[in-house]
């Protein structure tokens, strides 16, 4: 069984040969304009757009936490727009980030992951603007991601 890889670098560049997936989490209001995400839009237009029209057809699709989101950006790379977080701000329900809703979309990540014969690609995801704590996150990508045999690195941003 492998592990997770860390290096230093920017994950919307990410390392490697073969087919990438970067793997980021969003919020289940439909927001996209902090943190990221920024990051992902400065790169390409695609994941933002597909994100908003998930959200505003969510009557009709399974938008919402722990969904879903592959969106192609190039011949050998995509981006998962994973529903992790309930909200956009820290309130009295506490912070945004939902490890069972991440845990989940790992997990249908995995799947896709698979099929296409992708390492995944991804910043800590879930302890940013979302305020989760990598010690709870790191476990549920080793546990859907890594222990199916997928490679996952993980960028921390200079």
């Amino acid at each position: 069984m492998g592990e997770i890889v860390y290096v230093r670098g920017d994950a919307t560049a990410p390392q490697g040969k073969g087919v990438k997936v970067i793997a980021h989490v969003c919020n289940d209001q439909g927001g996209w304009g902090k943190g990221f995400v920024l990051a992902v839009s400065r790169r390409w237009p695609e994941p933002e757009t597909a994100y908003r029209r998930w959200h505003r057809e969510r009557a009709r699709n399974d938008f919402g936490l722990g969904g879903v989101q592959l969106v192609r950006v190039g011949t050998y790379t995509w981006v998962a727009n994973m529903v992790g977080q309930r909200g956009i701000r820290t309130g009295s329900k506490g912070v945004p980030v939902r490890y069972e809703a991440i845990g989940t979309a790992l997990g249908s990540l995995a799947e896709r992951a698979l099929e296409l014969g992708a390492s995944v690609h991804m910043p800590r995801i879930g302890c940013g603007l979302a305020g989760g704590k990598w010690e709870r996150v790191e476990p549920l990508v080793t546990a859907r991601l890594v222990e199916r045999g997928i490679a996952v690195t993980v960028y921390d941003h200079d």
